[in-house]
């Protein structure tokens, strides 16, 4: 066996004056699985700090100039040039064992030869650097659970992970042999005509699944480690017949009424799953196999623009303590108290904390087969109901459409009352690379074996479109009426088919403007909103065109349609 470089096992914290002064011990690792095993050997860097604590991450930080601490003891950090995933940099090593598993039309290819350069660079880019190494599982059902290690150049990345992950007990980190590697390299420079990847750009994300690594290179944005394990476990977990899922998900007290929530950035998924009465499972990644559903993480990764403690307490409180990182929050001048309305450096602000910084969250991570599963979309343009009933057939539909919209003053690029549909496949086409249809079919059969009940809910605006005499959805009614769908009593509520997607609407709930349940009646403009209405019929029909040949008549019966203006 190569011998081991010196690790650090542990560390002397000592605070003097207002300077943070750390000691190191350095022992030779006997935790480390042979050095011809390892994908990426613990040996590549000059050394290894390893499964430092929080506290200690943190300490380094600050320490290193990587960020500051805001008067609440939060990390804050900026992320530079990327504030956001990097999607048209992200590349799949397209080799025998992924030519025909992957989805080639959402996923670009590298070839072996490009990715073999790519690693070749990054080994002899770690000789001269410490680098810190976390070692954690991905899963919280042990039967589905894979062990990461991932290499960070920064202490704060280890420390974001580490709260992002599910963090192994210290028997369980004895020979650690990993599953998945990740290695992210903020200062490595990405060449395309030596790596194969995009003209113009040093940023790279290479995913080699049959080599069980990911590459990063380029990116400061702590989200791309957090993404590359969802994608790995994307690819490999449908193939046991566990459906992977970007969603969160709670469960009531008393253990028995779990439930999920799809959705894209800026729906609510976070928010409201976020539910004092409930328990939270998790806030963005989880997995439904045969015993019940589970969450991958051990953190929470919530958007932060605006947070406000009124409307979302427990958020606010998680992103106001010591542990937790801040991402491109800034600080007030002469307070350093956080400003999450102040959105210069991006609106993509975030806070990162693990769930034990929330009161309810479940220490398991599992939870029985959901009775409700609920779609959010942020519908821009005031048409969509507050909340839908849908069938089996219609909840693939709208699984696979993945719609919401996006608007002007959250967007980068757009200006004045534009507004813009997104249709994102599976609630996540960017980390899915399997066809749509795999995991479409999944959850189809999986709602049809556990009689799920599927709701639509709107989380976007009524009375118009956003900019253009629409309102925001208020919060209340959407709690409201989440409340009520998912204590069971909205299923068996009188309810009408929309007359444009079909599904089923309810006609009231006690305490909500029975107004906003039928769209239609909430414009001054009634012709307005049918041009409206006919126009996003028409976009959803475009985006799926190119589903149809993968789904059956009942899926294809479900989309849209244009009739005679609603009700």
């Amino acid at each position: 066996m190569t011998s081991e470089p010196p690790v650090c096992r542990h560390a002397v914290l000592l605070l003097a004056s207002d300077t943070f002064l750390v000691h190191y011990h350095f022992t030779a690792n006997a935790m480390a699985a042979p050095m011809t095993t390892e994908t990426f050997p613990l040996s590549a860097p000059k050394s290894v700090l390893r499964n430092l604590q929080e506290a200690e991450l943190i300490e380094l930080a600050v320490k290193r100039g990587e960020g500051r601490l805001a008067s609440t003891g939060a990390l804050t950090m900026t992320t530079g040039v990327h504030t956001g995933r990097s999607p048209n940099d992200k590349f799949t090593v397209r080799d025998a064992s992924t030519e025909d598993q992957i989805w080639w039309d959402n996923n670009k290819a590298m070839t072996p030869a490009h990715f073999d350069a790519l690693y070749a660079d990054f080994m002899a880019a770690v000789k001269d650097k410490d680098l810190f190494v976390q070692e954690l599982f991905a899963g919280a059902d042990a039967k589905q659970q894979i062990k990461t290690r991932i290499f960070t150049e920064f202490a704060w990345h280890a420390l974001f992970i580490r709260h992002m992950l599910r963090r192994p007990t210290a028997s369980q980190l004895v020979n650690f042999a990993p599953d998945l590697t990740i290695v992210n390299l903020p200062s490595f420079k990405a060449d395309p005509a030596r790596h194969g990847t995009r003209p113009g750009s040093d940023t790279v994300i290479a995913v080699n699944f049959a080599k069980k690594i990911v590459l990063i290179g380029g990116s400061e944005y702590a989200g791309e480690t957090k993404k590359s394990v969802f994608t790995y476990l994307n690819y490999m977990l449908p193939s046991k017949g566990v459906m992977p899922m970007h969603c969160s998900a709670n469960v009531s007290t008393d253990g028995a009424n779990s439930a999920v929530f799809f959705g894209l950035s800026g729906t609510g998924k976070t928010t409201l799953s976020a539910d004092p009465k409930r328990t939270l499972l998790g806030d963005d990644e989880h997995g439904w196999s045969a015993d019940g559903i589970f969450n991958f993480e051990g953190g929470c990764y919530a958007k932060t623009i605006r947070l406000s403690q009124e409307a979302e307490p427990q958020i606010w409180d998680a992103s106001n303590r010591f542990g937790t990182v801040l991402e491109n929050v800034i600080l007030l001048d002469g307070s350093n108290a956080p400003d999450f309305n102040d959105g210069r450096l991006t609106e993509n602000t975030r806070s990162c904390y693990p769930l034990q910084f929330i009161a309810n969250a479940s220490k398991s991570g599992t939870a029985s087969h959901p009775k409700n599963i609920v779609m959010l979309c942020a519908d821009a343009f005031g048409v969509m109901p507050p909340i839908a009933k849908l069938s089996p057939s219609q909840a693939m539909y709208h699984f696979l459409s993945g719609y919401t919209a996006k608007v002007a003053g959250t967007e980068k690029g757009m200006k004045g009352n534009e507004v813009s549909a997104t249709f994102s496949t599976c609630f996540g086409a960017p980390f899915m690379p399997r066809h749509p249809s795999v995991y479409g079919n999944l959850l189809r059969d999986l709602i049809g074996q556990h009689g799920v009940n599927c709701w639509l809910v709107n989380t976007g605006w009524t009375g118009g479109r956003a900019g253009q005499g629409g309102n925001r959805m208020p919060i209340k009614a959407t709690r409201a009426l989440l409340d009520a769908a998912l204590s069971g009593s909205l299923a068996g509520a009188p309810m009408r088919t929309d007359p444009l997607f079909g599904f089923q609407v309810p006609l009231s709930l006690d305490g909500i403007d029975a107004k906003i349940l039928t769209p239609r009646e909430t414009w001054t403009d009634n012709a307005a909103y049918d041009a409206q209405a006919a126009a996003l019929v028409e976009m959803f029909t475009k985006n799926f065109a190119k589903f149809e040949a993968h789904v059956d008549s009942n899926v294809k019966a479900a989309a849209p349609v244009l009739r005679q203006a609603a009700e």
